[in-house]
Formats: C-alpha cells, structure tokens, sequence
C-alpha cells in the first residue's frame, strides 16, 4: 500500500494550537447549520420533482430561503408548554437530540492534509482509536432525547412513539454495529482517518481498473448498513416513533411549532446527515476520489461534498418511493432478518479475513481480495437461493392446501347453507314461493 502525504494518521491529530481547533469546530458548526437549512430546501424541492410538483418557489430565487422563513417562524411562535408536561425534561429532551449528533459529526474526516491559515492539518476536528464506536454511543444516547419527549409529555401518543424509538433503535443499533464488524476486519483499526487510509489503493480485477472501496469487497455490509441507517435516523419506510396515522405526531406530538421542535427537527436531520458521512467513510472511500482523480488538499473535501450530496439524495428519494412498513414488519426485520444475516456475513469474512492473512500477512493484494470475497458472496447467494427455493416450496403447498380447503368449504356451503355457523335468513318466505307481497298506505294500520 502506497500512503500518500495528504493522508493523516491518528499520530497527527492532537498537535493543533488550541485556536485551529476553535476554527475546526466552528467550521463544522456552520457546515452543519446550513447543511440543515440547505437540506430542507433541498429535500422538499427533489420531493417536488419526483411527485410533479413545484415545491418552494416564493420565498427567494428558487425558493432558497423558505427554510430560512420557517426558521424564523417557529423562532417567533409562542412558547407553550402543556399544564401537564414535566417542564424540565420536556425542555431538555430536544437537546438531548441534537447535542449528540453534532458531536458524533466530530470524527468524520471532510480531507486528508490541508493548509488552514498557514498550519498543515488534517480537516478532521478530532479521531480516536475507538472513534467507530463513539459514533454509535452518540447515537445511543441521542434515544434519551426522544424517550423523554415522550414521557415528559403525559400524552399517549407521544410515550407510545418514545416506546417505539426505544425498541427500534434497540434493534437496528445492533445490526448496524455488525455491519461494521467487516470493515474492522479489513482496515485493521477502528478509528475513521485509518478506515479511509485503507481505502486508499486501487486496483483491478480482471483488468477493470476499481477502487479499493469497502462498498465493492462488502456490498452485504453496506447493504445492512443502509437498511439499518434508515431504522437508527427513523426516515421513511421506519418512521414508526411518529407515524402520523396512527400516533398524530408520536413522540413530539404535544411539541407546538415553537423552537423545541425546530430542535427536534434539526436532530432528525443531523442523525441523517451523520448516517449518511458514516457510509461515506467506512463503504465509499471517505474523502477519497475515484480512478486516481486528483484528491489531495482541498480537493477531498469537494470529493466528500459530491458523495454527501449523492448518498442524501437516496436517503430523499427513497422516502418519495417507500410506503411506512408495520412495526410489527420493522422488528421483524431487525430481529429475524438483519442480525442472523449479519451474524452469518461475519463468520465468512473473519474466515476468509483468517486465511488471507495466513498466506499473504496482514496487507494483502487487492485482487486477492476481491477474488476471494466474490467467491464467497456467490457461495452464500446460492445458498440463500437454495434455502428460499425449499421454503417457497413449503409456502406453495401450505397455499394450495389451504386453497383446496376453502374451495372445500364453499361446496359444503352450496350443499348446506347452514353448515359453518353462519346466521343465513330463512329461505322460505312468501316472495320465494311467489306470493307477492302487499303494500300497506303510509299512516294505516
């Protein structure tokens, strides 16, 4: 592996003057910021498009400052809060939302090297060895912020949307730790600047020249990884903690348009917009670009820019697309589907991650690679074809077993009209037998 001298290791984080890091963060505070109000704009006019529709067009050139309007709306609306609310807990849950993902946006690497204001840094505001993990822990803790909300509301609407974020994240948190587990394996090291250095080297398979990215030698992962954001950032289709058809609002229901919910709004989208720099970094090479463009600089940080906006434009189409699944489909999902597929996902890339290392030590070629993990991805695809083809065997049957009864019971029926126990009238009254029937005036007896 050829390292470049734009990449940065975890050796050079930490030797910033303390007024770097002031500039970092604030940087990152107003990347953030507009990012939201740029992004609500964003996803109501792609919205718009999908569906026909004009979208926002009043407010500003193209409607670009609608979102600055709403935010000045709820900015300016009257504070209530409810007479039976716990006032400190349903002040501090929004907060709790939002506070957790701007700091888990802080291990996200936007560049590799950069020279800001005359001192060569690494355009990454902090990394850590176990940086993976804080990102997870952030979003675990930003779950207190939404089972608060509810609870502290007294509503049942709102704490049956706590509860539900409660379960849901529950189950999605641990599918989406699994699918990381492969990415470990590959890269060696948990921290996010290493994750993205080891994607750095190319290489062909077959001749076609194709990025060492994680996303080609774990597609599985990534797959997961997607399905499980979808469930930790509760978008569409897993909207369940404030699906408005059966819980009004869920858990930010007694929430009036006031600057609490502008808070819980900025949560939702900052958790998309961390889902979103994590698939970046861990499956898409980070701030690296593809077939040996130009990346060094300031240049990865248009790089990271352009997979940013691509990767939230699915996140947008998808909730156009998608239809709100059950819950009772969504844990099920997490819990029959995800993890029992991770868990299987994982024994094959730590065997095939075992051997490897066995033959060619800790770096190996990325061909090798490739050739082996594809071979195992067409060993588990035709197993899994297998076991569905027995089990939709199973399915046929039980569905012509069962239709072979109801076609049973229907002749049964035609034979006795009685049979089943169902109330069927009388089928000898006067006007089946032709007697025609008299018809009384109004107003006699």
């Amino acid at each position: 592996m050829i390292l470049l001298a734009t990449e940065p290791t975890l050796a050079d984080f930490g030797k910033d003057p303390l007024w770097i890091t002031i500039v970092k963060a604030l940087m990152l505070f107003v990347f953030l910021m507009l990012g939201i109000l740029f992004g609500v704009w964003y996803e109501r006019k792609l919205i718009s498009k999908l569906q026909n529709r004009i979208g926002p067009n009043r407010a500003g050139k193209f409607g670009l400052l609608q979102s600055v309007a709403d935010g000045l709306k709820m900015g300016l609306k009257e504070d209530l809060f409810p007479n039976t609310v716990d006032k400190v807990l349903y002040l501090m849950a929004p907060v709790i939302m939002v506070i957790p993902a701007f700091l888990a946006f802080s291990i996200t690497p936007f560049a590799g090297m950069v020279n800001l204001f005359g001192v060569q840094t690494p355009l990454q505001l902090v990394d850590l060895p176990v940086a993976v993990l804080f990102m997870l822990a952030m979003g675990a803790i930003s779950v207190y912020g939404v089972v608060l909300a509810g609870w502290s509301s007294r509503s049942p609407y709102a704490l049956l949307g706590g509860l539900r974020s409660a379960a849901q994240v529950v189950s999605y948190e641990i599918a989406m730790g699994l699918s990381f587990v492969g990415v470990f394996l590959f890269a060696g090291t948990l921290s996010t600047s290493e994750i993205v250095k080891a994607q750095a080297t190319g290489g062909e398979f077959w001749g076609i020249p194709m990025p060492s990215w994680y996303v080609v030698l774990l597609l599985p992962s990534f797959l997961i990884f997607v399905i499980c954001g979808f469930g930790e950032a509760a978008r569409i289709p897993f909207d369940l903690p404030e699906g408005e058809g059966e819980l009004v609002g869920g858990f930010q229901t007694e929430y009036s348009s006031s600057l609490k919910f502008a808070l819980i709004m900025m949560g939702e989208y900052l958790h998309t917009f961390t889902a979103s720099a994590m698939a970046i970094t861990l499956f898409l090479g980070g701030w690296q670009a593809p077939f040996g463009l130009p990346d060094e600089g300031w240049w990865g940080l248009l790089w990271f820019f352009i997979k940013f906006v691509l990767v939230f434009s699915f996140v947008v189409w998808v909730r156009a697309s998608l239809p709100r699944v059950r819950y009772d489909q969504l844990m099920s999902l997490g819990w029959k589907v995800l993890i029992p597929l991770n868990l299987a996902w994982i024994m094959l890339v730590a065997s095939v991650r075992a051997i490897m290392y066995v033959k060619e030590g800790p770096t190996s070629g990325f061909e090798g690679s490739m050739a082996v993990v594809l071979t195992i991805t067409a060993v588990v695809v035709l197993g899994a074809l297998g076991i569905w083809a027995r089990f939709d065997t199973v399915n046929q049957r039980r569905k012509e077993a069962e239709k072979a009864k109801v076609a049973a019971e229907f002749e049964e029926l035609d034979r006795e009209p009685t049979a089943g126990g169902f109330p069927v009238p009388p089928l000898d009254l006067p006007h089946y037998h032709g007697v025609q029937h008299k018809e009384v005036p109004s107003g006699t007896n």
